[in-house]
């Protein structure tokens, strides 16, 4: 069994900030994998299904972000897993957006929600690393991650979500090269092999054409030859 943990902030007022990408990235497998109906549990929303033939808990904990870490320690001992057990989807600055990498163990980077996980199970837990961009000072990041996406990001916002859907059972079995492949796919697209350019002519074909240099008198002769 795994937990996958989607970090956000409860409520209709931050459903669609930039904070929220891992609630959005859950709700996403959770509707594309068919999985169970969302239930309060363990001071968050979960849900349970399957990835592939791994059994999968969801949970996004409704504590707000710099608490999750107390929904997360509570899932875990219910279920008797290991911090390893644990994969986060949270969203990233320091990745441009629609950028994505994964990580196992290691700092929290001042994200809050993070810290309050490495707080109370530790450091030793994977995380899928949601890139949205920075403001360009860290002064304005906290107003920068509670906005909401712009309308201009919702087309490279779709194929993250739904190319982490569709890498998730690849998520599940610790494959994140096949994880991540997935979500490329989705984003950068590969261009059919069927569909080719036409080719350019390299020249004008008239201006290729050779001049022709020869006098009348010559042109005559050259008729009789």
């Amino acid at each position: 069994m795994k937990l996958f943990v989607g970090l956000g902030n409860p409520g209709a007022k931050y459903a669609g900030n930039r904070h929220n990408i891992g609630f959005m990235a859950l709700d996403r497998i959770a509707s594309d994998h068919g999985f169970g109906p969302w239930k309060s549990k363990f001071q968050g929303e979960m849900s349970e299904g399957r990835l592939g033939s791994e059994k999968i808990v969801l949970l996004k904990p409704t504590t707000f972000m710099n608490l999750s870490g107390q929904s997360v320690q509570a899932a875990l001992s219910f279920y008797k897993l290991d911090s390893t057990d644990v994969t986060v989807l949270h969203d990233e600055i320091d990745l441009a957006p629609a950028k994505i990498r994964c990580k196992a163990g290691g700092g929290h980077a001042g994200h809050n929600g993070l810290r309050s996980i490495h707080q109370h199970i530790g450091p030793h837990y994977d995380r899928v690393r949601l890139g949205v961009g920075h403001p360009g000072h860290k002064d304005k990041v906290p107003s920068y991650v509670l906005h909401d996406f712009a309308k201009a990001d919702q087309d490279w916002l779709d194929d993250v979500l739904r190319g982490v859907s569709d890498g998730a059972p690849h998520l599940a079995e610790g494959d994140t090269g096949r994880f991540l492949n997935a979500v490329s796919l989705r984003v950068a697209p590969a261009r059919s092999s069927t569909t080719k350019e036409k080719p350019k002519p390299s020249v004008n074909p008239v201006e290729a054409a050779p001049q022709d240099t020869r006098t009348p008198m010559q042109k005559l002769l050259d008729k009789f030859k």
